[in-house]
């Protein structure tokens, strides 16, 4: 499986999922960020602008990323999302784990 994009932002990791986050590139995007975690990551950003559609699997990825970087005694934040995604995030309350912020340039900020 190929790994989304990622670039650093000071000591934040960014990860930007492209296209569909469906059951077919979430496994993918949970493993990714898994593993950002494990090599020692604690402050994560998925930023969200390049992706057009979310499920509930896209949903449980970025959960399971949020309870590994916490667990870790770090934080997953999202960013950018697109309308699609903001709706989905809405309609199942989980904008209220999941702050979104406009970048990932801002998800750290203060």
């Amino acid at each position: 499986m190929t790994a989304f994009d990622t670039r650093l932002i000071g000591e934040t990791v960014v990860v930007q999922p492209t296209g569909r986050l469906n059951m077919v590139a979430a496994p993918r995007l949970r493993e990714q960020l898994r593993g950002l975690v494990d090599g020692g990551a604690r402050r994560l950003v998925v930023d969200l602008a390049e992706t057009e559609f979310i499920d509930s699997s896209g949903l449980g990825a970025l959960i399971s990323g949020l309870k590994a970087a916490r667990q870790a005694g770090g934080d997953l934040r999202i960013a950018a999302p697109t309308e699609q995604v903001r709706r989905v995030l809405k309609l199942t309350k989980l904008d209220k784990v999941l702050t979104a912020y406009g970048s990932a340039e801002d998800a750290f900020d203060g």
